[in-house]
């Protein structure tokens, strides 16, 4: 089974391609100028073994919001396009992640129903030319397009980059758990209204 997609968006604000392989070794190529985000995308791919290549090109004169939200979204068309009717996943993933004094929880599920569940007091309301309040607006972007119930909690942290690396982490490997396929499970969709 091919678990790949490419999707293009482009708007007035941005022009973004993202293409994944969900069944990936954790390689990435990224480019959204700017240099935070490309580190957590990394993180995603890195540590959720999903192949990416992220080429956005936004209104970074302006700021970052459209071009990170903007992408959250374009990844979570391309998620939802290669998962396709999902039988045969795990369905639900979650996880803990430390960096030294952060930790954080990460709880997906690939319902079909958008929610976003988010509790991260940022310590900084910058990480480089990253601002905070956009990690947010990326999850949010993902959620609605990936169709996916998004719970993510730092429990502890004091550093703002390591609280938002602590969620990017455990975003991913929550997402490695929840798309792993279920040999119990294959050809069904793991639900008992037969369709997500």
């Amino acid at each position: 089974m091919n678990r790949t997609a490419q999707v293009q968006r482009d708007t007035k604000e941005t022009q973004i391609r993202v293409h994944v392989d969900l069944d990936g070794t954790g390689q990435a190529t990224l480019a959204t100028g700017i240099g935070f985000f490309d580190h957590m995308l990394d993180q995603i791919a890195r540590h959720g073994l999903i192949d990416m290549e992220i080429d956005a090109k936004g209104d970074l004169h302006i700021d970052g919001h459209h071009t990170v939200e903007d992408v959250g979204i374009t990844l979570g068309m391309a998620v939802a396009q290669a998962i396709g009717d999902k039988k045969g996943i795990t369905r639900y993933g979650h996880a803990y992640v430390p960096l030294d004094e952060a930790l954080s929880r990460v709880v997906v599920d690939f319902s079909g129903r958008p929610g976003l569940h988010m509790d991260v007091p940022f310590k900084s309301g910058m990480v480089g030319g990253f601002d905070t309040q956009l990690a947010f607006e990326f999850f949010q972007g993902f959620t609605n397009h990936a169709l996916v119930t998004l719970h993510i909690d730092n429990l502890k942290g004091a550093n703002a980059h390591h609280q938002c690396e602590t969620v990017f982490k455990a975003f991913a490997r929550a997402l490695r758990m929840a798309l792993t396929p279920d040999p119990r499970s294959a050809g069904v969709v793991p639900s008992t209204k037969g369709s997500l």
